[in-house]
């Protein structure tokens, strides 16, 4: 906790929602699938921590970032 100001879980889930974005950027993989990928197990959950962190859900980030390719 010195090194980041985070838990340990709250640096897990910080790492697994920054592999989510980079996968849901490839847009190569539905959200349910990133979501599994990543480690979480509850989809609503995810979304729930992915819009904490990013400001908008796990599908408006994904479909921000394919318009702006």
């Amino acid at each position: 906790k010195a090194l980041t100001g985070l838990s340990a879980n709250e640096f897990i889930r910080t790492i697994r929602l920054k592999r989510a974005a980079q996968l849901l950027e490839q847009n190569q993989l539905t959200v349910a699938e990133v979501t599994y990928e990543v480690g979480f197990n509850d989809l609503p959950y995810f979304r729930e921590c992915f819009k904490k962190m990013f400001g908008v859900t796990p599908s408006e980030y994904a479909n921000q970032k394919n318009v702006e390719k």
